[in-house]
């Protein structure tokens, strides 16, 4: 299904907006790219470029770590890297992570329209939960899901229908903001609309895998929904 703008009618029966995490609400790339490299040097690698690192990022913890261990095949050390990496990143999450320009206001004034605010991330659900609290966004949310939430991550339709099904939300009321072709992916599989973010990880690669339509900050998309 290519890119095809929402009409006016969607926009008044919009009810639920489905956020991704990294590189649509919060800029973690940073905190990411150290808690890597303190992880390749645990396990005696040589760092990384931190753009060569952020490119690995949006698959979720295991996929980050195995692609940063030089894609390796040995699952013993992708497993014990991992816990070094979780362990280490859930010490400095924090250090480095904030809000995109925009997503405090853009939050606020979608949440102030009663509209139903979720999370769908590839992050780890605690993880997740965390930062949205230690950032103070956490009260937005009506629903948190992550990458260990279901048996399949994004870009498996799974986390959006039971997020449609909590809110009792039909498709064409529901839509994705993302980042990157995973959420493009997403939104396709499951059938609904979705908005991409011009400012993220994977911003770049939205031309190939072309959403509905493109913002350059939260504030613009709540100034879409006004009624």
């Amino acid at each position: 299904m290519g890119a095809t703008l929402p009409t006016s009618d969607f926009w008044r029966r919009l009810r639920v907006f489905i956020f991704d995490l990294d590189g649509t609400l919060i800029d973690s790339k940073l905190d990411l790219a150290l808690s890597v490299n303190a992880t390749r040097a645990r396990f005696t690698f040589l760092p990384l470029p931190y753009e060569q690192i952020y490119s690995y990022i949006g698959d979720g913890a295991p996929m980050l770590v195995r692609r940063a261990l030089d894609h390796t095949d040995d699952d013993a050390l992708v497993e014990d890297a991992l816990q070094f990496f979780l362990a280490h990143y859930r010490e400095h999450m924090l250090d480095n992570t904030l809000p995109y320009p925009g997503v405090r206001e853009g939050l606020a004034e979608l949440d102030a329209d009663r509209r139903i605010l979720t999370v769908l991330t590839n992050k780890p659900e605690r993880f997740s939960r965390a930062i949205l609290d230690g950032l103070g966004l956490a009260p937005h949310f009506a629903l948190v899901y992550g990458g260990n939430s279901f048996e399949r991550k994004k870009p498996d339709p799974i986390g959006v229908e039971t997020i449609l099904r909590e809110t009792g939300a039909a498709r064409e009321e529901a839509l994705v903001v993302g980042d990157s072709e995973i959420d493009v992916l997403t939104a396709r599989n499951a059938g609904v609309r979705v908005c991409g973010v011009t400012y993220g990880l994977g911003s770049e690669r939205l031309d190939a895998y072309p959403p509905d339509l493109r913002i350059s900050s939260l504030t613009e998309l709540a100034a879409l929904v006004q009624p």
